[in-house]
């Protein structure tokens, strides 16, 4: 081995290599050591660019969002403003003045309403466009605990829609604007700030009874406002709200609207045009909650040259997952316009409705969706009937005990979530019901596995079902469910095409929720 190492060492090709490889790494070692160079250069001249630390340039510590901390520098009036708000909040204020500035809302809501007011404790969720209003309402008329909670800081695009930011604002946690702004109008009003994101994992720490030494702690949220734009931070909050039998009201979508005449409130179960209340529907369905839960939405529907949700630019798409240009996860990538004045009516209607539950002022409307339960009730029934109708045609006999596998949620999901109150025929939305799309493979029979165990059912899916008036189903199971022809020799393309994509809808969301 020896001498073979010794006979090619003295060849001319292996001195040759040899001297190859070493002028290579000569090269690499001097080029890597330039870059070196070059990187150490550059990381002093950064550092070099950094300003000392000192009255004009102080150093603040990062959110676990990445955004810088409130300055805590304030204007002289400011300073003045936030001097009377201490003293204010720790009972140094005239009673006598607050009752004046409140005069309008106490001749309104009578003495004892102002007093339920002023002693209550409302938490809002998100300080945008709609919480902002909402907060300024309720604090402007007498309620002196509030919670906030936003992650977020104001922008530029924040100054056309927010009750209280400024330019000077800009930067600056939306929690802190509020209070900031509010204080200077009522500084009696304490503010619980809490510049975090809200989510599950946190929904018992943010939504705690009121925390702060004085004679309330302890004291529980008489009131949760949602007005969070967030889909999966809105489920969570409800659920939780929902779960524990907080108080809440949710904003839906101020978005894409510009017609005030049309904001109303109801029950989250009967919502209806308003694409934010049908997604958070559809999220809270599987963790069973399906009513109770009063909604500010817009019934306004969309149309020809009004404003839509704006989509992402084809170059975007092509830097990789469109969910990664997202500012946190699960939060929308997409462009919302919105329209300056709407999320202030949202905002608005909010807190009238959580001003009048808390002072006991009488309301009017009626926020309960019992009018759909009634209505379901009855589709409910009249689908019992017609398939009973079918598998006695298709049997020849009369069957005793027969039961379909569709529930009173079923019918309000198909009837408000998928075909959206109207018959997927002529879009009627009076006098509807629910019927097989097509006639079955092997007809109306009676499921064979149930039948075994005693049990006379019909097999059904969701997805196979469709909506149509009373009239529609009759020439429907006439000519296809009891008839020769196909869905596709009745109706036009449009209307095929409809239920194929209402029907993926259906299979979608019981995937989901599978």
């Amino acid at each position: 081995m020896s001498s073979w190492i010794q006979r090619h060492a003295g060849s001319h090709q292996a001195q040759l290599a040899t001297t190859a490889v070493l002028s290579g790494a000569a090269v690499a070692g001097a080029i890597l050591g330039y870059q070196a160079f070059r990187r150490k250069e550059a990381v002093s001249e950064l550092k070099a660019s950094i300003p000392d630390i000192n009255e004009r340039h102080h150093a603040e510590k990062l959110t676990k969002f990445g955004t810088a901390t409130p300055s805590g520098e304030l204007s002289k009036e400011d300073e003045r403003s936030a001097a009377l708000a201490r003293r204010a909040q720790l009972g140094d204020y005239d009673d006598d003045l607050i009752l004046e500035q409140l005069a309008r809302n106490r001749v309104f809501l009578t003495d004892e309403g102002l007093a339920k007011l002023r002693g209550s404790f409302i938490i809002v969720v998100g300080c945008g466009g709609v919480g902002s209003h909402a907060a300024a309402s309720l604090v402007r008329s007498g309620v002196a605990k509030v919670r906030l909670i936003d992650f977020d800081q104001v922008t530029l695009s924040s100054l056309n829609r927010h009750a209280l930011a400024t330019l000077a604002d800009v930067g600056t946690p939306k929690v802190h604007c509020i209070r900031k702004r509010m204080e200077q109008i009522t500084p009696w009003t304490k503010f619980d700030c809490r510049n975090e994101l809200f989510g599950g994992s946190v929904a018992e720490t943010l939504l705690a009874p009121w925390s702060f030494e004085d004679d309330d702690k302890g004291r529980k949220p008489d009131y949760v406002l949602d007005c969070i734009d967030n889909i999966t931070s809105k489920v969570e909050l409800l659920h939780y709200c929902h779960s524990h039998s907080i108080p809440v009201i949710s904003s839906m979508g101020a978005g894409c609207k510009s017609d005030p005449t049309r904001v109303t409130v109801g029950d989250i179960s009967v919502s209806t045009d308003d694409r934010l209340s049908r997604a958070t529907r559809r999220r809270l369905k599987p963790l069973g909650v399906n009513t109770g839960i009063p909604v500010v939405f817009s019934t306004e529907r969309p149309g020809p040259g009004k404003a839509t949700l704006l989509p992402l630019a084809e170059e975007e798409f092509s830097k990789g997952e469109v969910g990664e240009l997202s500012v946190l996860p699960d939060f929308r990538a997409r462009i919302l316009p919105v329209l300056g004045t709407m999320p202030a009516v949202f905002g608005y209607t909010v807190a009238n409705h959580v001003i009048c539950e808390i002072a006991g002022y009488p309301r009017d409307y009626n926020v309960s969706g019992k009018g759909r339960e009634k209505m379901y009730d009855s589709i409910l029934t009249a689908v019992q009937g017609y398939m009973e109708r079918l598998a006695r045609h298709d049997a020849g006999q009369q069957i005793i005990g027969l039961r379909i596998p569709l529930s009173k949620d079923d019918v309000g999901f198909l009837v408000d979530e998928i075909y959206r109150g109207k018959s997927a025929i002529s879009g009627l939305t009076s006098r509807l019901l629910i019927v097989p799309w097509e006639r079955p493979t092997g007809g109306f029979a009676i499921d064979s596995v149930y039948e075994k165990e005693g049990q006379k059912c019909l097999p059904m899916r969701l997805k196979d079902l469709v909506c149509m008036t009373k009239e529609e189903a009759a020439v429907h199971e006439r000519e296809v469910l009891l008839g020769s022809k196909k869905p596709e020799e009745l109706y036009n393309a449009e209307v095929v095409a409809k239920v194929k994509q209402r029907s993926k809808e259906v299979e979608l969301y019981e995937n989901t929720s599978a």
